[in-house]
């Protein structure tokens, strides 16, 4: 059977993710903020999209636009989508689950758009979202499974990814989630691949048994599983290559907003955010600097801090 070019053609744009460069042929990042939360320095998710589009700016081929409230203005924004992150409050008011988002996402994800979420923005509900997280990032938090203490892990070895290049050994305190509902056969142990699904422990230590033992930030704790996992590391992010040809990531920390400041902790979410739109992260990493004044800049205007 003879096949025409347009036949070609149209089998092979069916074969493979779409890359959907803009018109200048540049990657295209749609960052998603949430809506104002927490007391005054606390998901700063605004503040922080913007800061983190700022030091984004002088990545070659790369442009970053932003959504605010949870969502876009207009969803022609995704027209030209390689990927879409969302830095937010979860749970069962995830800005991916409302109305027609997952959706959205789930269309999004099938042309082989990056998918990623960070921090609060990783838990949803098991039965609002806990299955399309799994097939998109690879995994979640769930309430009373997962937890999320304040602590101060400290990152000391990171594997051969492009989302580690540049980062150095850090250690910071913020509300490190760990123990996510990962689809089964994915730990922090090191990479592996499930139906697929390649899987790369980014940011990885070992809790305390005094952290695993609380208190939690909500539900204050302590959970027996978590504390009968003494001595096992967990990881803080992670990222995988989904088997549509699209890449998702984790990153549980960001409550903090000065936490911004720190290079190394920076260094990590920007490298991700390139990642996951199929550019080059640089070598060396995403060169950026911020001055403290910067974490002052675009702060949700909140009642006094508690």
């Amino acid at each position: 059977m003879k096949l025409t070019l347009l036949t070609l053609l149209t089998l092979a744009a069916c074969s493979f993710p779409v890359q959907a460069l803009t018109p200048d042929g540049k990657r295209k990042l749609v960052l998603i903020a949430g809506k104002p939360s927490h007391p005054p320095l606390m998901h700063e998710f605004r503040a922080g999209s913007l800061l983190l589009q700022k030091s984004l700016s002088s990545v070659p081929g790369l442009v970053v636009e932003l959504g605010e409230q949870g969502w876009v203005v207009d969803e022609g924004m995704f027209k030209d989508a390689d990927a879409v992150v969302i830095y937010a409050d979860g749970g069962g008011g995830h800005p991916a689950v409302q109305g027609n988002h997952a959706a959205t996402l789930e269309a999004l994800a099938a042309k082989g758009c990056g998918i990623g979420f960070m921090h609060y923005g990783v838990e949803v509900l098991p039965d609002k979202g806990g299955k399309e997280f799994l097939r998109w990032i690879g995994g979640h938090y769930e309430n009373a499974f997962s937890c999320n203490p304040i602590w101060e892990p400290s990152f000391e070895s990171f594997p051969v990814h492009p989302i580690t290049e540049g980062v150095q050994p850090f250690q910071i305190k913020d509300e490190w989630y760990f123990n996510m509902r990962f689809v089964s056969g994915f730990s922090a142990a090191g990479p592996s691949e499930v139906n697929g699904m390649k899987f790369t422990p980014i940011l990885v230590a070992k809790p305390s048994d005094d952290v695993r033992d609380g208190p939690y930030v909500y539900p204050q704790g302590p959970y027996p599983h978590i504390i009968a996992g003494s001595g096992r590391p967990e990881a803080m992010m992670w990222a995988v290559q989904r088997p549509d040809g699209g890449r998702g990531f984790g990153f549980t920390g960001g409550h903090f907003h000065i936490n911004w400041g720190n290079s190394d902790f920076r260094r990590s979410v920007l490298n991700a955010l390139v990642w996951i739109t199929g550019a080059e992260v640089p070598k060396g990493g995403v060169t950026s600097r911020v001055e403290e004044d910067d974490l002052k800049q675009n702060l949700d205007p909140k009642g006094p801090k508690k």
